[in-house]
């Protein structure tokens, strides 16, 4: 049986592996329903289809595929948080002018009543590495 590190580690594989994919159903299926993602310049993400509607308005247009790597993994109870370096690589289906992010990400884990630990919370702070 996995541990819940292990199972945290597997949710931030599985979200770059899905994203890649553009599958935004098996994304929903990894944050909770009042899930809230924080990027700079923006005002807050609130709810899973916001964050839904916004990804797959964005998949029509762009590929993703990127690389993350947990840095520390802390878990209280049914509460957990990870931070995180992300190097993000998005590319138009049409065109070029290929765009790469990277930097840190705080998230933030809570285990639900039925077992399964889902994002509830995220931090993004990447930043513009295209020259």
């Amino acid at each position: 049986m996995p541990t819940d590190e292990q199972i945290i580690r597997n949710i931030l594989e599985t979200w770059m592996r899905e994203s890649k994919a553009g599958n935004a159903a098996a994304l929903a299926d990894l944050m909770s329903e009042d899930v809230v993602f924080l990027v700079p310049g923006h005002p807050p993400l609130r709810g899973r289809a916001q964050f839904l509607q916004t990804f797959e308005q964005v998949i029509q247009y762009v590929e993703m595929d990127g690389t993350s790597e947990p840095q520390e993994i802390q878990i209280s109870g049914d509460m957990a948080y990870c931070w995180n370096h992300l190097s993000v690589k998005v590319t138009p289906w049409q065109g070029d002018g290929e765009r790469k992010r990277s930097g840190y990400t705080l998230s933030v884990f809570r285990k639900f009543p039925d077992g399964v630990w889902r994002l509830i919370r995220d931090a993004n702070l990447l930043s513009d590495e295209t020259e």
